[in-house]
């Protein structure tokens, strides 16, 4: 249902392909967000902690994201941010499934270029690359949900 409302009305390429790594990229991102959530609230003593530390980790997240500043902008000492920053896989698989294809001409910061050439140069966004970030768009909430996993039945704070 989501994926019927929002596909056409952010106006992406319809073609099978781009719409099952749309729904790919979405499905992966709701799923780790859910699970460190929930990964959050098992190794913590309490739900009020959980809270502020999910308030961390969200903030966290969308600054390393790539959004505000593109990834290869960012400063040597803090790209690790970027790299493990499960939000910056989610814009990159995005915005290269949609768009890292496509060498339509665009006009950016006033000289024309291909637009996967752009995303290439300005984001570090290869077309190439879509199954490394597949790979990882799966394994963050494969390893939320085990971190969960383990800590639900082997931490317990109620012990004295």
């Amino acid at each position: 249902l989501f994926l019927t409302i929002t596909y056409p009305a952010v106006n992406f390429y319809g073609s099978a392909y781009k719409v099952f790594w749309y729904f790919y990229t979405v499905f992966c991102t709701l799923l780790y967000y859910k699970y460190l959530g929930m990964m959050l609230v098992s190794l913590t003593p309490t739900y009020q902690v959980a809270t502020i530390y999910a308030s961390l980790f969200y903030t966290l997240l969308s600054l390393f994201s790539g959004y505000l500043m593109p990834g290869p902008k960012f400063p040597k000492w803090w790209v690790w941010g970027y790299w493990i920053s499960p939000s910056s896989w989610s814009l990159k698989g995005l915005l290269t499934s949609q768009y890292g294809d496509i060498k339509e001409e665009i006009v950016a910061f006033g000289e024309k270029k291909a637009l996967n050439a752009f995303l290439d140069s300005q984001y570090g966004y290869k077309y190439q690359d879509l199954p490394i970030i597949a790979i990882v768009l799966l394994a963050f909430p494969l390893v939320f949900a085990s971190v969960f996993a383990y800590g639900i039945a082997k931490l317990n704070y109620q012990r004295r």
